[in-house]
């Protein structure tokens, strides 16, 4: 199936009046959560304003955290039938210099992925409704969320539920209407395309990552997808900048940084001068680092994009979205376990998303690889004189290293004196 092919639509489900977990969102942290609550024997509602298959904006990357979390969720298999397969990221500096990093890694439209992962809610036994605009949430005379007002079509429509789960991505209108956004503008933006280029196959093999002046403060990327087509893209973290939560746009046009990068690598110049872009190019905003929202208040908790699961060093968020639906949907299967309180329920949450915060923070600290990318040029330089420092750049895929210790001074110290 191409990228611009729909799954097929889900069944329509008369929205309840109540539940037991209303979900508001079905990407991957919504429908992570729905499919482990399902599993568990709740009551679940899972909705989108769009309906199932709808196309999302992304690099369509699944790294090793993605695989880890689509095995939790019985769905792995399922998901690689499908991706295409990648035996390395291919990290490329301004210099043309080039280490190829291996990793268990992946490629698959977000249009077929997401697809895959909200059927998988629904097999569990969660109900899916869609178009389904979240509008404010209901609240109880001591301010606890009870539920939520959705619109469908014209008609607002109210459904109490004992939890509300918001895994909403990064637009920040829902977390606002909430009243849970701290920055309104995002963390970074990212502009992406598919090329169907058959006669491309096996030259671009790897996930190529590209750092250069011409994309500076950014990388561009290739990914080989299935069926001859790749995802081709800009990213762009720091996009914005921040006093007390609001922001203003930088001096910034991803468009001209597309087509600098498509001018300054030959490779991009050859992807799409060979074949032919399907549809449109387009863009789309990061919530990065765990931070921009408050992750819960008394019934309800904040998952995936919405709480900030995207590292800005690499923009990857897929897995980490899942991994923090999970968390959420453990944390109220725990709950209604111990009997626990609001209070704790949430307690629990946020300290899994805590336990998550110094990883996040060296990707945060990682990250200044894009405003210096000089930097990946020192990188790949001793990494091709050195595969003890391949296998630590590895395990920064795997997520068994530390990135910050390769991007630090002590990293750097590291670079010159290990074999």
């Amino acid at each position: 199936m191409s990228p611009s092919e729909a799954p097929l639509a889900a069944k329509p489900v008369f929205l309840p009046q109540r539940c037991e977990i209303l979900i508001i969102g079905a990407g991957p942290a919504g429908s992570a959560a729905a499919r482990v609550l399902a599993q568990a024997g709740l009551d679940v509602l899972l909705v989108d304003q769009q309906p199932q298959g709808r196309d999302k904006i992304c690099g369509d990357g699944l790294i090793p955290d993605s695989h880890a979390a689509l095995a939790r969720l019985g769905l792995l298999d399922q998901v690689m039938a499908r991706a295409q397969p990648v035996a390395h990221v291919g990290c490329i500096g301004p210099r043309g210099g080039r280490v190829d990093v291996p990793g268990h890694l992946a490629v698959l439209p977000r249009k077929i992925l997401d697809d895959i992962l909200c059927q998988g809610a629904q097999d569990a036994g969660a109900k899916f409704l869609a178009p389904a605009r979240f509008e404010a949430t209901l609240l109880d005379a001591e301010q606890r969320v009870i539920g939520a007002t959705l619109k469908l079509g014209d008609e607002l429509r109210e459904v109490r539920a004992d939890w509300v789960i918001l895994a909403t991505g990064a637009v920040p209108k829902a977390l606002s209407a909430a009243g849970l956004c701290e920055r309104h503008t995002p963390s970074g933006v990212a502009l992406r395309g598919y090329v169907h280029a058959p006669s491309m196959v096996g030259r671009i093999k790897a996930m190529d990552v590209v750092w250069s002046k011409a994309v500076r403060p950014g990388y561009g990327w290739i990914f080989p997808a299935p069926d001859g087509c790749f995802n081709i893209g800009v990213g762009v973290a720091g996009s914005h900048k921040t006093e007390d939560g609001k922001g203003s746009k930088k001096e910034l046009n991803l468009r001209k940084i597309f087509d600098a990068f498509v001018e300054s690598y030959p490779p991009a110049a050859e992807l799409m001068r060979e074949g032919t872009l399907v549809g449109e190019l387009k863009g789309a905003p990061l919530r990065c680092t765990l931070n921009g929202a408050k992750w819960s208040r008394p019934g309800l908790l904040v998952t995936g994009e919405a709480a900030g699961s995207t590292y800005s060093f690499t923009g990857e968020g897929i897995g980490k979205a899942m991994e923090t639906g999970i968390l959420a949907a453990e944390a109220l299967l725990a709950g209604r376990s111990n009997g626990s309180s609001d209070e704790l329920v949430r307690s629990n949450y946020e300290q899994s998303l805590k336990a998550l915060k110094p990883k996040f923070d060296l990707y945060e600290r990682a990250n200044q690889v894009n405003a210096h990318p000089w930097l990946i040029d020192l990188l790949i330089w001793r990494a091709n004189k050195s595969e003890r420092l391949v296998k630590r750049m590895s395990g920064v895929l795997n997520e068994t290293s530390n990135p910050g210790n390769l991007i630090s001074l002590k990293g750097f110290k590291r670079l010159f004196f290990e074999g």
